[in-house]
């Protein structure tokens, strides 16, 4: 291995690991929350390709390995199906703020933060590329909800509604560098030709990562790059 794949492979490794310190970090900041308050509903927003869903998976794993009653919600399941986008123009678009139901989410999310016995959600299926409606029920017995998604802290209307609703917001942001290589890979990793991988990437994705990056109210987010040591911010 010459020296600039060990530099590389040396950065991973720190990168990995600084990760792990941060998801243990996060995981005992909502669990000191959780001390404070009985049912915590968080925030975990960011632009596509942030590591938002895996994030939000390593705390449900961390916080429910701690004892608590923890599920992980999706902004995802509030996707218009395809004939709707289709309808309306939008199917080059999806994944865009105009391409979910977000009062139907808003107004699930409003349900969920009244405490509500059980609420029925959908969730996206990738494989089929379709929302099925139901799928997850979130009861009033969960003590952490968390809710994962790009525009949970817009501040365009009807999302604006949604940051109140938060008791914590964390906001993941590695940078524009960081998430159109990922956005990149993802689409190679489909299996994807490389016209289709640069129009969606150029005219989608990245367009909607810098609607997030611009547009989201992190003011009173913790707003980190997940591959850099931030328990400090934490204290």
């Amino acid at each position: 291995m010459n020296d600039d794949a060990n530099k590389l492979a040396m950065n991973d490794e720190a990168n990995e690991h600084t990760n792990k310190d941060n998801v243990n970090a996060l995981t005992a900041y909502i669990l000191n929350q959780c001390s404070k308050n009985p049912r915590l509903i968080v925030a975990i927003a960011g632009p596509p390709g942030s590591g938002k869903s895996t994030l939000a998976d390593q705390l449900n794993h961390g916080l429910t390995h701690a004892g608590r009653r923890c599920c992980v919600v999706p902004m995802d399941g509030f996707h218009l199906d395809n004939s709707v986008l289709s309808a309306n123009n939008l199917l080059p678009r999806k994944g865009s703020p105009s391409s979910f139901d977000a009062n139907g989410f808003v107004h699930a999310m409003k349900r969920i933060h009244a405490n509500e016995s059980a609420v029925y959600m959908p969730v996206f299926d990738r494989t089929r590329d379709i929302a099925i409606a139901g799928v997850q029920c979130v009861t009033d017995q969960e003590e952490v909800i968390l809710v994962e998604g790009n525009y949970l802290l817009l501040n365009d209307e009807p999302w604006n509604a949604l940051a109140e609703l938060f008791d914590v917001q964390l906001f993941i942001n590695p940078g524009m560098d960081v998430i159109e290589r990922r956005i990149l890979d993802r689409w190679r990793g489909a299996g994807l030709d490389a016209d289709t991988i640069q129009r969606r990437t150029y005219d989608n994705d990245l367009p909607n990562a810098e609607r997030v990056v611009t547009g989201s109210n992190t003011s009173k987010a913790i707003e980190f790059d997940p591959t850099r040591d931030f328990s400090h911010i934490l204290r």
